[in-house]
């Protein structure tokens, strides 16, 4: 079953100058006679490993403008895939030119507080991905210090799985993986003081890594938006409950409460819901960038 919400992917658009290689979940990737990657962000939103039929105006824009923030912000701590952000006027804002990468097979995920699947295994052995845990942590908590917790890169429809680093280094090799997990640390713990600077909290996020023709590992993809990230109000953060969000965590909140069963199609979102989503995706710019949107 595809994890669309609708038949399947819909058609990309036809852009001037350059050919369609695929359609991701939220992105959709063309190529030139330079062999760069225009990379397109568009509106729609995933969740529980679906692509939910209802979009969200302006993410895509939101989710490009952030990347491009926080990769010149981190570029010193690692090389990104960013060539231009002059592209084709059909797609102003929301896509950037990019260098094309071979990428790592592993999701890199950093953890500076307990919550999502982490939480879920920790209730089951104190420990996420091979990470022992202290005792007595609760939904929220923030952890003694931040944590590399890598998962498997799943199909669309599919589920990443959270892995270790043993089981890491046999998809990457040792070297590799112990270089992914520097970074991903470096970069995580540089984001979350910064985010901290701006009241909020980076509760974890995830990076993806390759390698461009000269052999050197680049980051790529997107970085640190309410897509890949859980973003959190400082000034409410109460370890215990729930936390506000500048994420799309609301929309999982609603899916979950509105009964349905995940193996279905998902169902629509209501209007008060697409605007609630709009309106913390725009807030995270905001407070991140200083800017608004």
């Amino acid at each position: 079953m595809s994890g669309f919400g609708t038949a399947g992917p819909p058609p990309a658009p036809s852009i001037l100058g350059w050919t369609h290689l695929r359609t991701g979940k939220v992105r959709d990737l063309y190529t030139n006679d330079k062999s760069e990657v225009l990379l397109v962000a568009s509106d729609r939103i995933s969740a529980f490993d679906w692509v939910l039929p209802t979009e969200i105006p302006g993410k895509g824009a939101i989710l490009t403008q952030l990347s491009l923030f926080w990769f010149e912000l981190l570029e010193d701590v690692v090389p990104n895939h960013i060539i231009s952000d002059e592209v084709p006027r059909s797609v102003a804002d929301r896509a950037v030119i990019v260098t094309p990468l071979e990428m790592f097979d592993i999701e890199c995920v950093a953890r500076g507080y307990l919550t999502g699947s982490g939480l879920a295994e920790y209730k089951e052995n104190k420990m996420v991905c091979g990470n022992l845990l202290e005792d007595e942590l609760v939904d929220g908590s923030k952890l003694r210090e931040s944590i590399f917790t890598p998962a498997t890169k799943a199909q669309i429809g599919d589920h990443d799985i959270n892995i270790d680093f043993a089981t890491a280094t046999e998809i990457v090799g040792e070297d590799v993986a112990r270089e992914l997990k520097d970074l991903t640390l470096r970069l995580y713990d540089t984001a979350a003081e910064f985010s901290q600077s701006r009241g909020i909290i980076l509760a974890d996020t995830k990076f993806e890594f390759g390698r461009n023709g000269a052999g050197k590992i680049i980051l790529g993809d997107e970085a640190l938006t309410p897509d890949s990230s859980r973003f959190w109000e400082e000034s409410l953060w109460a370890p215990g409950s729930s936390q506000a969000s500048f994420d799309k965590q609301y929309v999982r909140d609603y899916l979950t409460a509105s009964g349905w069963d995940r193996k279905s199609r998902p169902p629509a979102l209501p209007n008060e819901i697409v605007e609630k989503t709009a309106q913390r995706y725009e807030e995270a710019f905001y407070r991140i960038t200083g800017n608004k949107f």
